[in-house]
């Protein structure tokens, strides 16, 4: 684990660094923004979701807002909700009163505000000393989506911003996703550390009558994918015959999509399958590092309409073939 020297726990100082330090894509390194919600517990998010870090802003309360939103603001002419990750976590007697700094989240296509008792430093490490976490974890806040150490040997425990934004703002519904007719099974292998997104991901694929097989991290994935290959030779079958899309988030412990992308795009055994990175880091510096590892399309998490519109031209060309 790499810890930055010089780095000082203050908002602005940290503001000036996360724009430099949204490169490691593909490096199978993260890094990770440290902060309290008012108790002994250390908490992280991934620095690529960081916009910016401020002290709390005026925050205006609006009528029947959902639990643990505080209220919104007005960030450079743009209404941003801003939401209490405390109450939202279920932190026991944590942020009441102290939250002194804001994190401005841009992911899923949206801009939110999270209010934190105080911000630490950003620290570096690798996703293989990212793990899922225990159950009793899960079960405890119900948000958390990936564990690991510091230095100290102190736990940080990484949320899960995408079940956050559910828990919050609620699913959006599964707009015209039509199914797939096809008299030939069509199989999607797709990977994904958090919760709620492998569960929206199952409801498009039902809904387009697509059967599926599932990893939640990258590594287990890639040991998968390699059975499949490993299956396939066993039944003088491509793995192609078995799987016609590989789905991939970009974040996940052990081993990021980006690295595992480059695994399957330099393996022949999966040549000619599409391989589609399904993320909340919406950003164009993302697409593009996308892009270089060999993605073939990326989607912004989390909209069924567009899901369902990218993988079904990839699956139809394999049942009219």
């Amino acid at each position: 684990m790499d810890q930055f020297a010089g780095d000082t726990p203050t908002p602005g100082n940290l503001l000036d660094t996360i724009d430099g330090r949204t490169r490691l894509a593909g490096s199978n390194k993260l890094e990770i923004l440290l902060f309290s919600l008012g108790t002994s517990e250390v908490f992280g998010i991934n620095v690529f979701k960081v916009r910016e870090v401020c002290k709390t802003p005026p925050i205006t309360r609006t009528p029947n807002m959902p639990h643990g939103m505080e209220g919104v603001i007005s960030l450079r002419g743009r209404i941003v909700p801003v939401v209490n990750l405390a109450n939202i976590v279920h932190v026991e007697n944590g942020g009441e009163g102290n939250c002194s700094a804001m994190l401005v989240m841009e992911y899923s296509r949206r801009v939110l505000g999270f209010l934190v008792s105080d911000v630490d430093r950003i620290i570096r490490v690798e996703w293989s000393d990212v793990k899922p976490p225990e159950a009793l974890l899960t079960g405890e806040h119900g948000m958390i989506t990936a564990i690991t150490h510091l230095e100290d040997g102190k736990l940080v425990s990484i949320l899960d911003v995408e079940e956050i934004l559910i828990k919050t703002f609620g699913e959006d519904g599964m707009h015209d996703v039509t199914p797939i007719e096809s008299e030939e099974d069509i199989t999607v292998f797709f990977v994904d550390d958090s919760t709620i997104a492998r569960k929206r991901i199952v409801e498009v694929l039902d809904r387009m009558r697509v059967k599926y097989k599932q990893a939640t991290n990258g590594l287990e994935a890639w040991e998968r994918l390699k059975s499949e290959a490993a299956y396939a030779e066993q039944q003088g079958q491509t793995v192609s015959d078995l799987i016609k899309v590989i789905m991939v988030d970009a974040e996940m412990p052990q081993m990021d999509g980006y690295v595992l992308t480059r695994h399957i795009k330099t393996d022949r055994r999966f040549d000619g399958i599409p391989v589609v990175m399904h993320s909340s880091l919406s950003s164009e510096a993302n697409r593009t590092m996308g892009q270089s590892v060999g993605v073939d399309a990326y989607v912004a998490k989390f909209d069924s309409q567009v899901l369902s519109e990218t993988l079904r031209p990839l699956l139809l060309r394999h049942v009219a073939a």
